[in-house]
Parts: C-alpha cells; sequence; structure tokens
C-alpha cells in the first residue's frame, strides 16, 4: 500500500509539475501585403491582414485559438458612391474575409479546424447540402487540418500538412449540371533552411489529389510551387518581417487564365504566376 501511495505522489507531482510548466501565450500584430497569395492562388490585391491568437504551451504541447483577417485596398468597404451594376457593386469580387482558427499542437504533430467567412452578406456558418448550396451561394467553408514538423525532434525545418473542406461552399459540378460536396485537400510539403545575416529561405510543393472546382484541377495535380525569402529584426516592442513570396502553378500552364472583370484591381485570378511583398510586425 505505501508502494501505491508512493507511486500515486509521484505520478500526481510529475503532472503538477508539468502543470505549472505550462505557459500563456498569444500572437498579436499584422501583415500588410502586395498581394493576397494563398496556397499560389491569387485572391487579391494590396492588403492588411491582422491576426490575434491567445494559447497555452507546455514543453511539448500547445494550443491556440484565433482569428485572422484580410481586408484589400480594393475591397468593397473602401468603396463608396460607386454606381450599381446588374452583378452588384464592380468592386466586389475581393470581399473583406475573416477567419476563426483552432489548432493543438504535440511533439510535432499538429491538428486544427479553420472557418473561412467572407463577409458578403452570406451566413457565416453554412452547414448546408451541395444543392442548397448552389441555389444560395453561400461562401463560407470549414477545413479540418492535420501537419507535422521535424523541427521540435531533429532541428530539421521540414514539415508536411493535410487540408480538406469538410463543409461549406466547396462542391464540383457534374457533367449533367449537377453539383457534389468535392472534399478539395490540398496537401503541402516544405522546407525552411537558415542563411547567412539572419535570412530563410523556404520552399514547399502544393498538391491537389483529386478533382477540385476549388483548386481548378481534373485528377492529381500539383497546383503550387513556391518560394519564400524573409528577414527577421527583434526589437524591445515588436518583431518586424521583410518577406518576399512567389507561387507557380504547374497545373494551370496549359490552361486559360479567368479574367475577373468585376474585381476592383483587374487582376487575373487563376493566373499562373503569382508573387508578393510583405511586411509584417508582430508583438
Amino acid at each position: 500500500m505505501k508502494k501505491l501511495l508512493l507511486i500515486a505522489a509521484l505520478g500526481l507531482s510529475v503532472m503538477t509539475a508539468k502543470a505549472v510548466e505550462a505557459s500563456f501565450t498569444y500572437d498579436a500584430g499584422f501583415d500588410v501585403v502586395s498581394a493576397y497569395v494563398w496556397r499560389g492562388m491569387y485572391n487579391g490585391g494590396l492588403s492588411l491582414q491582422p491576426n490575434l491568437a491567445v494559447g497555452y504551451e507546455t514543453e511539448n504541447t500547445s494550443f491556440s485559438a484565433g482569428v485572422w483577417g484580410s481586408v484589400g485596398a480594393s475591397d468593397w468597404k473602401f468603396q463608396k458612391g460607386l454606381p450599381e451594376t446588374e452583378d452588384g457593386n464592380p468592386n466586389t469580387y475581393f470581399i473583406p474575409e475573416l477567419d476563426v482558427i483552432l489548432s493543438y499542437s504535440f511533439y510535432g504533430a499538429t491538428i486544427g479546424i479553420t472557418h473561412y467567412y467572407y463577409c458578403d452578406g452570406g451566413n457565416f456558418f453554412s452547414w448546408e447540402s451541395a444543392e442548397s448550396l448552389a441555389e444560395s451561394g453561400n461562401g463560407s467553408q470549414t477545413e479540418i487540418n492535420v501537419g507535422y514538423t521535424l523541427k521540435d525532434l531533429v532541428d530539421v525545418d521540414f514539415f508536411i500538412n493535410w487540408n480538406t473542406f469538410i463543409a461549406g461552399n466547396d462542391l464540383n459540378e457534374n457533367e449533367d449540371g449537377t453539383v457534389k460536396r468535392a472534399y478539395s485537400s490540398y496537401f503541402e510539403l516544405g522546407y525552411n533552411h537558415d542563411l547567412p545575416l539572419g535570412f530563410t529561405l523556404g520552399g514547399v510543393v502544393g498538391m491537389s489529389p483529386w478533382k477540385s472546382d476549388y483548386y481548378m484541377n481534373d485528377g492529381f495535380a500539383v497546383v503550387n510551387i513556391g518560394l519564400s525569402l524573409n528577414k527577421e529584426w527583434e526589437t524591445d516592442v515588436c518583431t518586424i518581417d521583410l518577406y518576399a513570396q512567389g507561387s507557380l502553378n504547374p497545373d494551370g500552364i496549359n490552361k486559360e487564365n479567368t479574367y475577373i472583370k468585376d474585381a476592383g484591381d483587374f487582376k487575373l485570378y487563376n493566373q499562373k504566376l503569382n508573387g508578393l511583398i510583405g511586411l509584417g510586425i508582430w508583438f
């Protein structure tokens, strides 16, 4: 009995020590980017992208809950008094976005859920059938995310991520004109390498594993090859991050670009090659 009590006491001590080691964390800041490029796809021009997340972390685990947004210079809230057309305000294609993000990490593995809401007046959640979504046009989407990084284990910054839409406006159109849920997925391999003078070079290869009207592929396809270069400066007040990114969509090379005439900045939505320059400030 004494041995059992001793073991129980030791176990409680370990649990208590681990609980004490847990610390509160937060991320707060914003990016200003010359273009909103996401998974290699062009989603808008000059944009302000604030982020706020809170959570906790221990030596090997962490949890965070946060919100992320994007507001572009061509978004409708900045376009006052523009004439209406049959398609609505001519500058409303790229609209403000608000994402809610939950994630839990343990020993290099991460599982999470992201809800994307586009501020177009539709429902915040769109847990509707494919047929109903095709009629209503509600644009919100919900995605599950899983990933793994080697950085914490062997100090090699190689990572792998899988993302799948499970709800919202993610549909494939059949040959007969009907629609069905696509479960569009994005699979990504990436690596970051430290360079002299504090620069970091990053590379990713992103793939869509099956047909997706969202990623505009007919089957398995490499839809994003990206490179990035960034430099951080630590100050007493904040961290400043300056970076540049470039993305190529190999699957789109032999496909026609889709020109969105009512986009506020008159850009090509389905460009094969995209890039941006960004400045981040984090507190």
